[in-house]
């Protein structure tokens, strides 16, 4: 009787140490929506449909509401996927945030094969299908996409500047954004902007000079997708300067790799973590500092580690940890550095 007993205790132990943590739904600590980005084959995954739907208050279509996948080669529509994922969205309760219209780096084969008036005519045509299906159900659009050079030297030349104007394109998908959903709040988003300061700086002058042209830029998206050893100090930096516009802010795509990647790395994994955390505490207490009405929403882009698009392809390693959840669904360090600062 007594082995049996022990048994039970030593069972009992171990599904505790194996269940994992349940954290308190990170929605219900925040006043603005956290939110998260989803594919629609993930729907069908009991795990991430339970943390999706407790923790997130906000929905980001990873890449099935872009036109890699929306535009067809000879320029028909397919909406199968978006809906679905506007559907779910509605379903859930979850706010829809939408991405992207115009992004450098879909040169689309549709629009290679216009010239002149028709591709403009195409253009407006694109963007008036794409934000006003969904008018009246994207409290946001992301309308143009990484207009900014890699480098932080100028903007990218790209299909679309080349045959409207490096700022014309984007003034015109502006325009033609508010003309097809006018409630929506319509972002200029980039990445690296806290990373990289010559490109933060860049990207807010083109800000600047969008407005001064009559843009209707609603708003600033900052990717986030954060490179762990740059300076402390240099993420509050770029989120004070963006917020002198009194635009909304959204923290869009948040990721964290703990890889360095091309070189050998002499890390502990506990000073990777330490540094993870310190960056994304940093930008999560730099987002709560802003005016409450330019708290659009703080995007992390995927639910857990193994859905982000860092562990993806031939480089993973199976051992990077960018995300709030690990494969178990168990809550990361990650996790605690924004639900810390939330909760502050």
């Amino acid at each position: 009787m007594a082995s049996t007993l022990a048994l039970a205790a030593c069972d009992r132990n171990a599904a505790a140490q194996s269940a994992p943590r349940v954290a308190p739904p990170l929605k219900s600590l925040a006043a603005f929506p956290v939110g998260t980005c989803a594919m629609t084959g993930q729907f069908d995954d009991p795990q991430w449909l339970e943390l999706a739907t407790r923790h997130f208050s906000q929905l980001t279509p990873e890449w099935e509401m872009k036109m890699e996948y929306i535009l067809l080669a000879d320029g028909r529509r397919r909406w199968d996927a978006p809906d679905r994922i506007a559907a779910f969205a509605r379903g859930h309760g979850l706010r829809l945030h939408a991405t992207t219209l115009i992004w450098y780096a879909q040169d689309h084969p549709w629009f290679k094969s216009l010239t002149g008036e028709r591709f403009g005519r195409e253009y407006d045509r694109w963007i008036a299908d794409a934000a006003g299906r969904y008018a009246g159900q994207a409290a946001g659009w992301d309308v143009v996409n990484e207009p900014v050079a890699e480098d932080g030297d100028g903007l990218r030349d790209c299909l679309y500047s080349r045959a409207l104007g490096q700022d014309g394109y984007m003034i015109r998908a502006f325009e033609q954004a508010r003309a097809a959903d006018p409630q929506a709040v319509l972002f200029l988003n980039d990445y690296n902007l806290e990373n990289n300061p010559r490109k933060g700086a860049t990207f807010l002058r083109l800000v600047e000079r969008l407005l001064k042209a009559g843009a209707p830029v609603g708003g600033i998206g900052t990717q986030s997708h954060l490179d762990i050893e740059i300076p402390a100090g240099q993420t509050a930096a770029f989120i004070r300067e963006a917020a002198q516009f009194g635009l909304p802010i959204h923290v869009s795509e948040l990721d964290a790799s703990l890889r360095r990647d091309g070189a050998f790395d002499p890390r502990t994994p506990k000073q990777k973590r330490d540094q993870q955390t310190a960056r994304v505490a940093e930008l999560t207490e730099a987002f709560m500092a802003l005016p409450p009405a330019q708290r659009y929403a703080f995007t992390v882009w995927g639910v857990r580690d193994t859905d982000s698009w860092l562990r993806r392809g031939d480089k993973d390693d199976g051992k990077d940890s960018p995300l709030l959840f690990d494969a178990s669904g168990a809550p990361t360090p990650m996790f605690d550095a924004v639900a810390g600062a939330f909760s502050r």
